[in-house]
């Protein structure tokens, strides 16, 4: 199990991840935005994210805000019977709803949400070694829709990506609360 850790690091890592061209969700509403989502589906080109993608289920991501607008994100991923916890920090970017990696070349977006149900979130990685991209999809509950499905599939080719590179994630019975 402990040589599983350093892969799934690498791995969420590559999955923390955004482009030029990428929209953003105007006047994002942090307030709204903040709390508690799960982590349901990714689609990302990193390659250690593809070799592990198919024993990965749902985790939850806690998403709150700094007093100065930065964004601060608890992860809380099951691995083996284990919840493992990764805690990252994006500054604020000047635009809403577009943060970049406190100390990796990571630049975060929030491309769209309706706060209550989805957002998507579009991740790349500036790494020398290997840059990646990554598209995920964040619920507020554990269900995933056909219809919020379709929707995502449907951008994950505009961003560059393929559906070969999705993971649809199975819930996790564990790792349930922050």
């Amino acid at each position: 199990m402990t040589a599983a850790l350093p892969s799934l690091a690498l791995a969420l890592l590559c999955l923390l991840q955004a482009g030029a061209q990428v929209p953003v969700q105007l006047d994002l509403d942090t307030k709204k935005f903040a709390g508690v989502w799960h982590v349901t589906a990714i689609a990302s080109n990193c390659s250690i994210f593809l070799k592990m993608k198919v024993g990965m289920k749902s985790s939850m991501a806690i998403i709150s805000f700094m007093p100065e607008g930065d964004l601060a994100m608890k992860l809380v991923w099951p691995l083996m019977d284990k919840c493992q916890k990764f805690e990252l920090l994006f500054q604020q970017s000047g635009q809403a709803g577009h943060y970049m990696g406190a100390q990796e070349k990571r630049d975060l977006r929030v491309m769209e949400t309706d706060y209550s149900h989805y957002a998507v979130l579009h991740e790349v990685q500036h790494s020398e070694a290997e840059p990646s991209t990554a598209l995920q999809l964040l619920t507020r509950e554990q269900d995933l829709s056909p219809q919020l499905l379709q929707k995502f599939m449907e951008l994950i080719p505009t961003m560059g990506l393929t559906k070969d590179m999705l993971a649809i994630l199975p819930k996790s019975g564990y790792c349930q609360s922050p």
